[in-house]
C-alpha cells in the first residue's frame, strides 16, 4: 500500500520505520506547507498518516479532502472543530481516521475505564482525578488521551459533568497535566477515598505501538469513506 508521511518528528519517524516493516511504500514525506503544495499525484491509492501540530491539523484534513485522499491523523488539539470537519468531511466524499492515541494497549484501557466508572458511579466516598505525563516536547495539555479518559468517565456519570485542568473544582474530574523528559506517555486513573485507593494505569514504554496502531488505521480505511477511530478497529479485532 502507498502511504505518504505528514509530519516527519518523532512519530513521523517511527511510522515510517513501521511502514517498512509492513512492506508499505511510502512515495512522499510532506513536514512543511511547501511540500503540500508541490505533492504531485496522479491515479494514487495511497493514505496519508498524518502527525503533525495541532495548528496545521485542520489544514492538512482539508488538503486531504481535497485531493480525494484518505487521511489518519493522530494529531490532537483541534476537536473543538470536529464537527465542521465532518461537514467538511462529508460535502467532500472524504475518508478520516482520528484517534487521541492509536495505541491498542490504551484502548484497552479506555474500554476498561468506562467498565470501572460505571461500576464506581454512585460510590460517593471516592474521589477520581487523571494523572498524564508526556515528554517535555509534547505541545498540547492535557493530552487527547486524557480527555477523552476523562470523558469515558463523564460519560458514566450521574454526579459529574466536566473535566478541570490541574484545579479541583465541584462535580469535575480534575487532569493532572505535566511534560517532563523524555516520558512516551503515562495515563492513570485514581479513585480515592478516606479507606483505600483504586487505580487504572497505562504507561507506553515507547512510541511503536503508536506507529503500529496508526498504520493499522491505514490498512483499515483503504478503500472506505467516512469518519472512523480506535473503536472501529478494537470491534474488528472481536
Amino acid at each position: 500500500m502507498d502511504i505518504i508521511i505528514s509530519g516527519y518528528g518523532r512519530m513521523g519517524k517511527e511510522v515510517e520505520k513501521i511502514c517498512k516493516q509492513r512492506n508499505h511504500n511510502i512515495i512522499a514525506i510532506i513536514d512543511n506547507r511547501d511540500q503540500w503544495n508541490t505533492l504531485s499525484l496522479t491515479n494514487t491509492t495511497a493514505v496519508i498518516i498524518d502527525f503533525s501540530l495541532p495548528n496545521s491539523a485542520i489544514e492538512n484534513i482539508s488538503r486531504a479532502f481535497e485531493l480525494n485522499i484518505p487521511i489518519v491523523t493522530g494529531t490532537t488539539g483541534w476537536y473543538d472543530k470536529f464537527e465542521s470537519i465532518s461537514e467538511l468531511c462529508s460535502t467532500n466524499n472524504g475518508t478520516l481516521f482520528y484517534a487521541p492515541n492509536f495505541s491498542i494497549g490504551v484502548n484497552i484501557f479506555s474500554q476498561v475505564n468506562k467498565y470501572l466508572a460505571k461500576i464506581m458511579n454512585g460510590l460517593y466516598e471516592y474521589q477520581v482525578k487523571i494523572i498524564e505525563t508526556h515528554h517535555k516536547h509534547k505541545i498540547d495539555s492535557p493530552s487527547g488521551t486524557a480527555i477523552s479518559t476523562a470523558n469515558g468517565i463523564l460519560g458514566m456519570s450521574n454526579s459529574l459533568n466536566s473535566w478541570s485542568l490541574n484545579k479541583e473544582e465541584p462535580n469535575s474530574i480534575t487532569i493532572y497535566s505535566s511534560r517532563e523528559g523524555e516520558v512516551t506517555g503515562k495515563h492513570e486513573v485514581v479513585y480515592e477515598s478516606p479507606v483505600d485507593i483504586i487505580s487504572l494505569l497505562h504507561d507506553a514504554k515507547n512510541r511503536s505501538g503508536f506507529a503500529i496502531g496508526a498504520v493499522m488505521a491505514a490498512e483499515f480505511i483503504k478503500e472506505k469513506k467516512g469518519i472512523f477511530n480506535m473503536e472501529d478497529i478494537m470491534r474488528s479485532l472481536e
